[in-house]
Formats: C-alpha cells, sequence, structure tokens
C-alpha cells in the first residue's frame, strides 16, 4: 500500500544551493521566473538571461535572493556569442535553458532560421556549447509534450519550413529537438568522462504567458479558457524543472508532471516518444546543428555510444 503520509515533492525541498551559479534563461516571466525565484530563495546567484533588460530587471526585483540579469536574445547567434564572451570563465552550476517561442506565424531569426526552430533549439544549442567549459554540475532543458504531436519528426529536408509552414507542426519539431539534443549532449558528456549532466523537463499544462502570443486568435481564446479551468499554474508548472536541477538523476532523464496525461501533478521520471530516443538522428541532428550555428563540441570528438541509448530506449518503452 502505497504510504500516504508521504509528501509530494514541491520547491519547499530544494536543496542548499548556497554559493551556487545558475543561469535561467527567459526568467523574466512565467516557469524561468518562478524556477528563478525559487532558486535565488534556495541560496544561488541566479543568472536572469533574457532579451528584454528592463522587463528582466523588473522581474529580478521580485525575487528575494542574489540576482543580476544579462541580456541574452536566442533569436540572434551573436547575441548568443555576446553573452557567452562576457561570462569570462566563471564557474557555472547551473544551465536552465527556458525560454521559448510557441506556435507563432512564420517568422525568421536573425540569422534567417524558422523562429521556433531557431529560438528554441538552436539558440539553446549554442548557448549550451559556448557556456559547457565553465559548467559544474547540469544542464537543463525545457521541453514539452508537444514533442509527441502529429507523430513530430525533424524535417531535415526542411528544417526552416520554407514550404508547407504549419506552426504547431513546427513548435512540435522544435521540442522534439530539445529531447534530441539532451540525448546527444548526454552522450557526449559519458564519453568524454565529464560529470556533467544533461537533462530535460517539461511543464506539463501549465498556465503562462506563452501561450498568448501562441496560434491563431481562436487557439489563443481557446488556450486562455484551458488556462483559467484546466491548468496547473506556474509555480507547479516549474517543478519538473526544479527537480531536473536539483535532484540525483542519471543523465538524459526527462522529468514531467506525474498526473493523468502528465498534464499536471508531482514531478517524475516521464517516458519519450521513439522519434526521441532515436539516437542515431540526435546524432544528425547535433551535426546540423554545429554547421548551422557554426559552433562546435568544445571537449572534442567522441566515439561510441555508451549508456546514454540504453536510457533512451528504456525511456521511450515507460
Amino acid at each position: 500500500m502505497a504510504d500516504k503520509t508521504k509528501k509530494t515533492w514541491d520547491a519547499t525541498r530544494l536543496p542548499a544551493l548556497t554559493g551556487r551559479t545558475a543561469v535561467v534563461t527567459g526568467a523574466n516571466s512565467g516557469i524561468g521566473l518562478t524556477a528563478a525565484d525559487a532558486l535565488a530563495r534556495a541560496g544561488a546567484h541566479v543568472v536572469f538571461a533574457v532579451r528584454d533588460l528592463e522587463r528582466g530587471r523588473a522581474a529580478a526585483a521580485t525575487v528575494r535572493g542574489s540576482t543580476e540579469v544579462r541580456r541574452l536574445d536566442l533569436a540572434d547567434l551573436s547575441s548568443v556569442r555576446e553573452f557567452a564572451d562576457a561570462w569570462q570563465g566563471r564557474p557555472l552550476d547551473l544551465l536552465i535553458n527556458n525560454a521559448g517561442v510557441m506556435m507563432l506565424p512564420q517568422q525568421r531569426t536573425a540569422d534567417g532560421f524558422e523562429m521556433q526552430f531557431g529560438t528554441n533549439h538552436l539558440g539553446h544549442f549554442a548557448l549550451t556549447n559556448l557556456l559547457l567549459p565553465y559548467v559544474t554540475d547540469r544542464v537543463v532543458t525545457v521541453s514539452s509534450g508537444a514533442h509527441r504531436w502529429f507523430g513530430a519528426r525533424i524535417r531535415f529536408e526542411d528544417l526552416n519550413w520554407t514550404s508547407d509552414y504549419d506552426p504547431n507542426r513546427a513548435y512540435a519539431q522544435s521540442k522534439l529537438a530539445n529531447l534530441l539534443f539532451t540525448l546527444e549532449l548526454q552522450r557526449r558528456l559519458t564519453e568524454s568522462g565529464s560529470p556533467v549532466r544533461a537533462l530535460a523537463a517539461h511543464p506539463g499544462y501549465a498556465a503562462t504567458n506563452l501561450q498568448s502570443h501562441a496560434g491563431s486568435p481562436v487557439m489563443r481564446a481557446f488556450m486562455k479558457i484551458g488556462n483559467r479551468f484546466f491548468a496547473q499554474d506556474d509555480r507547479a508548472g516549474a517543478l519538473p524543472t526544479l527537480y531536473a536541477a536539483t535532484q540525483d538523476l542519471p543523465g538524459a532523464s526527462y522529468v514531467g508532471p506525474d498526473g493523468l496525461g502528465e498534464m499536471r501533478g508531482a514531478p517524475t521520471l516521464v517516458g519519450r516518444t521513439t522519434a526521441a530516443s532515436d539516437a542515431g538522428v540526435a546524432r544528425r541532428l547535433w551535426t546540423v546543428s554545429e554547421e548551422l550555428t557554426g559552433v562546435s563540441w568544445p571537449v572534442g570528438e567522441m566515439g561510441g555510444m555508451g549508456e546514454v541509448d540504453q536510457v533512451g530506449r528504456l525511456a521511450a518503452e515507460r
């Protein structure tokens, strides 16, 4: 019989993080702000990596703890490089790749990439590799249950959706890319002998301002209703990210809510699609991402598959 006295995991159970440094992308609102607040309250020094400095400073002012605000536009690789160059070798315990855009009308990044793929995947891919020499503990990348939508796949033949653009499918591709990136990043870390871990998380159905910019007016109206009556709040939505960032979990783990359909609930290890566990596709995506961003793996080329492939296969079977 289950122990009904066991306390559900929440932010009050975070370990002491005094002396640790965390970068949270998109920390000016929603899940990013909630996660940043919880980390700061636990003692970490939290860097708000945000596109809008004024909004970032306003958000940081609401947080009790040690913070700083730095500009980062993930839709502009020159901004990503500037952020990384300014880091100047400081140790970085936690990199939380949280920022994202969702179901936008067709747009391009400053470098000409489809906006969702360019921001959600390529921007974080470049940032992670540029900061990785300084990371001491782990990288957490926020994906989504949307990686399951429409039989999502990586459209290597047209990553930038130059034809047949569909904002929902493009979003699903970007979230699938987040999981494949995590899988291949962990493989490389394992093969290099690094103690750093790569993990992914998703918030379930969380009410944030991300949906307010998503899709058509009809879709936004539908999401507004869903946010009001069905979604969990951003504090609950941030728990999988916080759990992945602080608990002793295997590399390449994926954390989400434990409720029905992974829509809400306490954080736990969750499964992913077979497509999100394909080590060969993950390697190919990594190579293409290096070519597109001009940013390469900083630790050197590593061979072999390692245990992460087993992790991926087991996750797909969950």
